[in-house]
């Protein structure tokens, strides 16, 4: 079983992503983080606990980092709306908040389960894994993998360079893309094939029940938003596909690179530049050792669908 911490911004994509990472056996959550990202701090925090009262779930929740290391706070409220979750009725939480701070959550986890156990799935801005980075080193070491939704090899969703998540806080991105430690680039580029088509919506429509109800009545929320915003015929269900790579590793193709993320450009600040590493070494200044992230490609979207349905049915069904 894999065992992982999820450190999110709910966000529409990321109660998708508790869910999966609930619903499947093959998972262990041990612990909700929340940062600053889709919305400001209470609000998505907020948002995962109600999450986790629809759908059962009981683990340790807390709150981390209200805002980025050096930009000015953005959120998204034009794709999420003003709650950071609009559409779906939300519940009160069902369980207080873990009394720690989410950078000292992450840290006290990693460091209580023996090296290469945890996983840690980023799917908001990466301030709180950063900051536990530079609060306790020695979890570098220690944590299996970093699975991260953010940045693009291609184009951006915030800039036409730039992805949300890393744009939002760069300076956290590239500590992170930068530690000495195995990484896996979830980004708009696989992201963008992981959709809630109509077949999904039925075969989720089928289940019935509360959790049921809920993930369709986010569906359409994040699927108006996307056809006004983006002209998207479906939303992508973004956060999800890290997940579903922890619990199925042939879920997504992946090719190695060495990722940078820019910090000083004026049209590209928060870019992140891919250097695969099929292309000789060194020939885009990157060594041989510099190519250590996995960045993915390819979706195997009935795969990935039936993730998503597997996990919605198990959690309707103990519900």
């Amino acid at each position: 079983m894999e065992k992982i911490i999820l450190d999110c911004d709910p966000g529409h994509d990321d109660a998708i992503a508790i869910l999966l990472a609930a619903g499947d056996p093959r998972v262990e959550l041990l612990a909700i983080t929340t940062v600053a990202g889709n919305q400001t701090l209470p609000k998505v925090t907020r948002n995962a606990l109600s999450v986790c009262a629809i759908a059962g779930i009981r683990v340790p929740v807390a709150a981390g980092v209200d805002r980025p290391l050096v930009e000015p706070q953005r959120v998204a409220e034009d794709i999420h709306g003003d709650s950071g979750l609009d559409g779906p009725a939300l519940p009160p939480p069902a369980f207080e908040l873990d009394g720690r701070h989410g950078v000292q959550v992450i840290v006290d986890t990693v460091m209580a389960h023996e090296p290469g156990t945890v996983t840690l799935v980023a799917t908001g801005p990466l301030t709180n894994v950063a900051l536990a980075m530079r609060l306790r080193p020695a979890i570098v070491e220690r944590v299996k993998r970093v699975v991260v939704m953010g940045g693009a090899h291609t184009r951006g969703n915030t800039t036409p360079a730039a992805e949300f998540n890393i744009a939002v806080d760069p300076e956290a991105a590239e500590a992170v893309f930068r530690g000495a430690w195995e990484v896996t680039m979830v980004g708009l580029d696989l992201t963008h094939q992981a959709l809630a088509t109509d077949e999904l919506h039925e075969r989720v429509r089928a289940i019935g029940g509360e959790v049921s109800g809920f993930v369709l009545d986010v569906w359409e929320f994040f699927g108006e938003t996307y056809r006004t915003v983006f002209g998207f015929r479906h939303p992508p269900i973004h956060d999800a596909c890290c997940v579903a790579a922890v619990i199925d590793s042939a879920v997504f193709t992946t090719a190695k690179a060495d990722v940078r993320v820019e910090l000083r450009g004026e049209w590209t600040r928060g870019m992140t530049v891919v250097d695969f590493a099929d292309v000789p070494a060194m020939r885009h200044g990157s060594s041989p050792g510099d190519f250590r992230t996995e960045v993915a490609l390819e979706l195997d979207w009935p795969r990935f669908a039936d993730l998503v349905v597997g996990a919605i049915g198990r959690l309707s069904a103990s519900a």
